[in-house]
């Protein structure tokens, strides 16, 4: 599904076509105390990573499983305000990449107004997934840092594969030897 925002509240763009995203993974190398928190497109194949601090790769992956934290966590704490006050969000948007950093806006709604606020896309994510809101990406960064799902496989032409296990397991093998200098600039 795509939608367009105005420009009145955004300012990193004029105008934008957003995908709607799924996460598809989030995978840990405990090594570099990192996570990657893998985007999909909910109609297309495209795949955009974006790497994140081991807690927040938690805090999503405990959301995913419906895995309540020990004790709450900031994403808990501001579920529990927002309901309190009658707010829900609506959706996110990872809306730009500069400087090998991704950027996101949260649409909070109470009553008849909408909320727009900066965040990290790790903290937009956990909580768009707390309250099962739509998660969106615009095109834009999609074009610069989204990949094909099968890009680990290197050869553009070959057949789908068979299963979707085969598929998975391919993004997971490009997942796998990523780095986030593989997203820097190209300029």
């Amino acid at each position: 599904m795509s939608a367009t925002i105005d420009s009145g509240w955004d300012t990193h763009a004029k105008e934008r076509t957003l995908q709607q995203m799924r996460i598809g993974t989030v995978l840990f190398d405990q090594s570099k105390g990192a996570a990657v928190v893998t985007l999909v497109e909910e109609r297309g194949e495209r795949v955009l990573p974006i790497f994140i601090g081991m807690w927040e790769g938690m805090a999503i992956f405990r959301e995913l499983n419906r895995t309540p934290a020990p004790r709450p966590v900031l994403h808990d704490v501001l579920y529990n305000l927002l309901q309190g006050l009658q707010a829900r969000i609506e959706k996110v948007v990872v809306d730009a990449a500069r400087d090998n950093t991704y950027y996101a806006q949260i649409y909070v709604t109470r009553q008849e107004t909408t909320m727009v606020a900066d965040a990290r896309p790790s903290d937009a994510l956990a909580l768009a997934l707390r309250f099962q809101a739509p998660i969106y990406v615009a095109d834009t960064v999609l074009e610069t840092a989204g990949k094909r799902a099968d890009f680990a496989v290197g050869d553009e032409a070959r057949t789908p594969p068979e299963s979707a296990l085969d598929q998975k397991e391919n993004v997971r093998a490009w997942l796998e030897t990523l780095r986030p200098e593989d997203f820097a600039d190209p300029k």
